[in-house]
């Protein structure tokens, strides 16, 4: 008699004292649909009574070369792909793609202040037990994209870098930002500064010059900027500051709000690259005082839901998309290698013209 709770032997003597193959018992944990509902019932009453657990995992990788993981590599500390809207958007896209899979996520947060040594970026991504890998958003040239690809696992890059021959998911950031630009110019501003977050790899906090944004290696950042620069000298509009934060956290956006305002009184419209910039902007009007859109017009760039609640005039990207179609293609590599040409996936952005936009105040 088999006694409850004890584990005895191995998924071969459990299938030799059932008299069905091996692989009848694998496909009773892995592939449910092959067995019929009466015998998938019998192998799983037999294992739980031997206190069996199922296939060894471990087994099964070395077996079929897949460890059943996906890995995100994120330039974040792990707390900020659980607090910013955008980054839990993303995931959750990822996690849908993972939908009826047997992959799991692993998340590999590097952090905004890593070194930039290649040695330890490639013991970090050595390390990480992974079919492949979704590099979210990093510089160009960064270390740990590059230790990805000493893998030589499939690798696909979301957002940055943009100029990368690797499987690419993104928008158009220097034509997304653009309506944003456009509402302010319509609505009769002339004076409008811009916030933005992360603009080079190396920490820079502050004023941005011209040649600071020539040079940024976070394209997606730089684009967004440069793109409504363009409208602005397009319409005449030439002296906008610039001002960036290395961290993009409601602290950090807060202090961006108060140095790029207090160092220019004069602005009436605050054109942010990120929802959360503009949050940080609005929360420092209600500190100061001002009222939004009458004193003070601001714009963002996400269309999360906190933003939409607030009614931020801003861009929406399908974040949440945007994880899932790099999830898919992924996966699509993981299934089935290719050698051909990296398809490149540039989704839709759509402009909410939301309620924090209007003509400026008489001074």
């Amino acid at each position: 008699m088999l006694k409850r709770g004890r584990t005895v032997g191995t998924l071969a003597s459990l299938a030799a004292e059932l008299g069905v193959s091996r692989t009848t018992v694998s496909n009773a944990y892995n592939h449910p649909d092959q067995l019929s509902k009466d015998l998938r019932e019998r192998i799983l009453a037999a294992a739980e009574a031997r206190g069996y657990p199922g296939p060894d995992p471990m087994a099964r990788s070395l077996r079929t070369r897949r460890v059943g993981a996906i890995g995100v590599l994120l330039t974040e500390h792990l707390s900020y792909a659980f607090e910013d809207q955008a980054s839990v958007d993303f995931l959750a896209g990822m996690a849908e793609a993972t939908y009826g899979t047997d992959s799991a996520l692993t998340l590999i947060p590097v952090g905004p202040e890593s070194g930039e040594d290649q040695a330890s970026a490639s013991a970090l991504v050595g390390r990480s037990v992974v079919d492949g890998f979704v590099v979210y958003s990093v510089a160009k040239d960064d270390v740990h994209l590059s230790a990805a690809r000493a893998r030589h696992l499939p690798v696909v890059v979301c957002d940055q870098p943009t100029d990368t021959d690797l499987p690419f998911v993104g928008i158009d950031d220097h034509a997304a930002i653009q309506p944003a630009a456009r509402a302010l110019i319509d609505a009769g501003h002339t004076k409008i500064g811009v916030l933005c977050i992360r603009l080079h790899r190396v920490r820079l906090d502050g004023p941005v010059s011209p040649e600071q944004l020539t040079s940024a290696d976070m394209h997606v950042q730089r684009s967004r900027v440069q793109g409504a620069l363009e409208q602005f000298a397009a319409a005449g509009i030439t002296e906008v500051p610039v001002v960036t934060r290395h961290i993009n956290d409601r602290e950090h956006c807060l202090d961006a709000a108060r140095e790029l305002l207090e160092t220019h009184p004069e602005l009436t419209a605050v054109l942010c690259t990120t929802d959360s910039m503009a949050i940080g902007v609005l929360n420092y009007a209600e500190q100061q005082g001002l009222s939004v859109p009458e004193d003070l017009s601001v714009t963002g760039f996400d269309g999360v839901r906190f933003a939409l609640w607030r009614d931020l005039t801003t861009v929406i990207q399908p974040n949440r998309d945007k994880g899932a179609a790099a999830g898919r293609i992924l996966q699509e590599l993981i299934d089935a290698p290719q050698d051909h040409i990296a398809p490149r996936h540039i989704l839709e952005t759509t402009f909410n013209p939301g309620s924090t936009v209007a003509a400026p105040a008489a001074r």
